[in-house]
């Protein structure tokens, strides 16, 4: 997941304009409740923020999320995010590492009936190898590929540097030659009449208001079961809550432990609480640098020494957090791996977590010499106070509840915050750029932790306007570079194992990325509408957010005499989270389609 050639600033203007629209309207588009009807597309409820749909520069969970309905990569993941079938449906590597060969069946086809080739392969590959603008969302991905090329028109061969563990085929989206060649790929929307892979392809896209997708009826794994899936935007989780009651949508996720112990009874509406894959996180700006190694951003400088960073972490009761904000419907934040990915959760041996200890805190900053002033603030020798931005998302409530908490254990350690709550669009656009002191941040890991380890490698720091490589924290260390590159390597899944906890305990011992919870994902659908969604894992997964499409791809609408009631548990059909709206239809149906990124994956 990366961004554009640039100008992610441009897209802000894009961004806020929706905020807007979506502040005055409330609900940006209206639509009415429906009974199950095959011709009917899922309505998703959305309220998180739209970057792009090009996806060799989104970066966004909304966008990212809609996109896995849209493009296939070489290698996907089952239901249990194991390696399965994608665009090729068999790959072998050669006895030293070196060489990986796809095999892409001659029934691949893209949606408009068009064969999927080598080429199309070679040339998305090629792209982000070659193209500084292409890398933002998965330019660590190629770092280690030599060489790309088709020996036929259904193989694909790939030479590496040197042996890895990671499979290169998996996680990045290939797209059709024969559309991309035609136009500048940094800059291509990508945002109507797509041509993609998967089983739903956008039509069309209106920003703040709706993405629209019909169903692709050349899907090699089989035609969806509903005509498509519509993301209908809403300006907060609130106003998309009363959406799915009064069915003006089917399926949300996102929800507040408040929104979700609300509908408990509601008729017709299940709530699903599933197994999560995020973290969710408080960044320190550690003295943001370019790829060229020039300061870039306005932290304060203060937070380059770590001594501050580590008090912070002191001062940070997750438990207190996961009990009053998420009303314990998670765990306690370790790395940032979640427990979900449970052979690569958790510290290497020798390293543990920085207790909550408001004593030690003060302690440690009195010691280092910030002694505090009349106001009980800290000051530095050189007069000036440790005073701090806090930045957060206003679509979070959880955001704003964590910074009155930290507000006040930051003030007994001598430490002031300016907290401030904008859109997730500027929460990209400034972290991004360096221009905050503290925000939190938060992102969505896929099974194997390569690549979140790759955003945090001195090659991945973004050029001084933002293009080219997307880093988790604007930090660069050695050390870490040395520790991902063994992991990476490391062919053993036992040893590899323990060299990637290694790896972010480093990166937890910068003190830079402080997890606070992995959050357990809380959706609801309407039960009366659609059924059959499918879970990721299978045993207490998620609809929505997955790592596949397995959610919405599986969902079928539901037949006049066989509704659903209130009972939480079982999971009729629909969709993934985005920022705005986006509908799902069959070839022949309506659609529409919104833009603008917002946190990972949405990078939060």
């Amino acid at each position: 997941m990366i961004t554009t050639s640039r100008p992610r600033l441009l897209r802000a203007l894009t961004g806020v304009a929706a905020a807007a629209l979506l502040t005055l309207a409330g609900l940006a588009v209206t639509t009415p409740a429906h009974a199950a009807d095959g011709s009917k597309p899922i309505k998703v409820a959305m309220f998180n923020d739209i970057d792009t749909f090009n996806p060799f520069t989104a970066v966004l969970l909304q966008s990212t999320g809609i996109n896995r309905y849209q493009y296939e990569a070489l290698v996907g993941y089952g239901r249990n995010s194991e390696p399965d079938a994608g665009i090729a449906d068999t790959w072998d590597t050669s006895d030293d590492g070196i060489t990986w060969t796809f095999h892409i069946p001659k029934d691949r086809k893209w949606s408009d009936d068009t064969p999927i080739t080598a080429d199309d392969v070679v040339y998305t590959y090629t792209s982000i190898m070659k193209t500084s603008a292409l890398q933002a969302a998965n330019g660590g991905l190629v770092t280690n590929i030599a060489d790309v090329k088709a020996t036929d028109p259904q193989t694909v061969v790939m030479t590496l540097k040197s042996a890895q563990a990671p499979n290169p085929g998996q996680e990045i989206p290939i797209v059709p030659k024969h559309v991309w060649e035609k136009q500048d790929p940094a800059k291509f929307a990508a945002d109507k009449d797509v041509v993609g892979s998967g089983p739903f392809t956008i039509t069309t896209y209106k920003t703040g208001q709706s993405v629209e997708l019909k169903a692709n009826p050349h899907f090699w794994r089989g035609e969806p079961k509903v005509s498509g899936v519509t993301y209908v935007a809403y300006k907060n989780s609130d106003a998309a809550v009363q959406g799915l009651k009064s069915g003006e949508v089917d399926i949300a996720d996102g929800l507040t432990p408040a929104q979700y112990d609300s509908l408990k009874g509601a008729k017709n509406i299940t709530r699903h609480a599933g197994i999560g894959r995020r973290y969710q996180a408080l960044a320190i700006n550690p003295g943001a640098i370019d790829i060229d190694g020039k300061p870039m951003g306005d932290g304060n400088p203060a937070l380059k020494d770590p001594v501050v960073r580590k008090a912070i972490f002191m001062a940070v009761d997750k438990k207190t957090l996961l009990d009053r904000v998420l009303q314990g419907l998670g765990d306690e934040g370790q790395t940032e791996v979640p427990k979900s990915y449970e052979n690569y959760f958790g510290f290497a041996e020798g390293h543990e977590a920085v207790p909550f200890d408001l004593d030690a805190a003060n302690k440690l900053l009195e010691d280092a010499g910030y002694k505090k002033g009349p106001d009980g603030i800290r000051k530095k020798a050189d007069g000036k106070p440790l005073k701090f931005r806090l930045m957060g998302r206003n679509t979070e409530p959880a955001h704003a509840q964590m910074a009155d908490f930290l507000t006040s254990w930051f003030k007994d350690i001598g430490i002031g915050l300016d907290v401030s709550m904008v859109t997730p669009d500027k929460v990209n656009e400034d972290s991004t750029l360096g221009k905050y002191d503290l925000y939190f941040t938060g992102w969505s890991l896929g099974p194997d932790p390569d690549n979140q380890l790759a955003m945090n490698t001195c090659a991945s720091r973004p050029n001084a306007d933002g293009s080219g490589n997307t880093s988790e924290n604007n930090w660069c260390s050695p050390e870490f570079d040395a520790a991902f590159k063994a992991q990476h390597a490391e062919l053993d899944e036992g040893k590899r194992q323990e060299l990637v906890k290694k790896a972010f305990s480093i990166l937890y011992e910068a003190y830079v990325s402080d997890p606070i919870w992995y959050i357990k994902p809380l959706e609801a659908y309407r039960s009366d509408h659609f059924t059959g969604f499918g879970l990721q894992p299978e045993k207490g997964g998620v609809i929505l957010n997955q790592n596949g499409y397995w959610g919405l791809y599986e969902a079928k609408p539901v037949s006049s005499d066989s509704a659903s009631s209130d009972d939480d548990g079982g999971l009729p059909g629909w969709v993934i989270p985005v920022g705005a709206i986006v509908v799902l239809a069959a070839a022949g149906g309506a659609i529409v389609a919104s833009r603008r990124r917002s946190t990972g994956e949405d990078r939060e």
